[in-house]
């Protein structure tokens, strides 16, 4: 049986995973700091808190920013394009409109945090996101209100705009992902071209593990020209797996399997029915539990 203290943590879970993902751009350090907030929640006398989420919210964010001193350290000889480990779910699975119930959150997003300070990325987190309080962001950041009102102005600066402003039909999400894995898989450059915006961009992170593109490829043609090198390279006829559509970081996406036996996830960001940025995870260091959504029979 469960105990209520550890009833009312679970209660919290999604909220605190989803805050530490969203500090870290990683899923499983996001996981393991819950777990030390969980040990220090039952250190702690949780029915004399005003407000357990608060409190936690409090324990995450410090153990995050302590993290980060270490991660932004990496973060700076890392190799090529940095993104954040992919969040993955089938794409039928149903979303709550309540932001503490998603762990994810959009690429272009976590991109943009990634240019804040760790306060800044904190406050901005907490006030803007999971709309803390300033009188509880002042004491989860141990900062007075008036410095946490400066830290959120600096922030919003750095960010800008990155919310998606478009809705996308569910259908027309699934049209346009298996077009772009058939086009990427056959180097169809026409084909790709005419699914991507003019003024598309080409992420890809391999970590220095993988294949990837260093740095960003912007535009429709370059996009095109790129999957269409890669499908002539030697060995490249034969067939990619895949996983069919899927939710990546809430867009549209799926996994595969490329011929050369490089497990990859891709998300895509859509507008007006074109496809505006194309995030590929080929990490294998973030891509843990991914290959659970290819075909069993054909991995085996």
């Amino acid at each position: 049986m469960v105990d209520a203290s550890t009833a009312e943590f679970e209660q919290h879970r999604r909220f605190l995973t989803g805050l530490a993902y969203r500090m870290l751009g990683s899923l499983s350090d996001a996981q393991d700091i819950v777990q030390d907030a969980f040990l220090r929640w039952h250190g702690a006398e949780p029915t004399a808190l005003a407000s357990p989420r608060a409190w936690l919210g409090k324990i995450v964010t410090r153990l995050c920013l302590d993290m980060m001193k270490s991660a932004r350290a990496r973060r700076e000889s890392y190799v090529g394009q940095w993104l954040p480990e992919p969040v993955i779910e089938p794409i039928d699975l149903p979303r709550t409109g309540s932001i503490d119930d998603q762990i994810d959150a959009p690429v272009a997003l976590m991109l943009a945090l990634e240019r804040l300070s760790p306060l800044e990325r904190a406050a901005f987190i907490l006030h803007d996101i999971f709309e803390m309080e300033f009188d509880e962001l002042a004491d989860a950041l141990d900062r007075t209100e008036a410095a946490c009102r400066q830290l959120l102005v600096r922030a919003r600066g750095h960010v800008g705009e990155t919310r998606q402003r478009y809705a996308v039909d569910a259908e027309e999400a699934n049209r346009l992902t298996t077009a772009f894995f058939l086009a990427t898989s056959s180097g169809d450059a026409s084909a790709l071209r005419d699914l991507l915006a003019d003024a598309a961009r080409l992420h890809g992170d391999g970590g220095g593990k993988r294949p990837a593109t260093l740095n960003i490829i912007y535009g429709a043609d370059k996009i095109g020209r790129f999957f269409a090198g890669v499908a002539q390279k030697p060995g490249a006829h034969a067939s990619s797996i895949w996983s069919g559509p899927l939710r990546i970081n809430g867009l549209p996406g799926f996994v595969a399997l490329d011929p050369f036996g490089t497990l990859q996830a891709i998300a895509l960001e859509i507008e007006d029915g074109r496809i505006a940025a194309i995030y590929s995870m080929r990490n294998p260091d973030k891509l843990t539990g991914a290959e659970a959504f290819l075909p069993a029979s054909q991995t085996a």
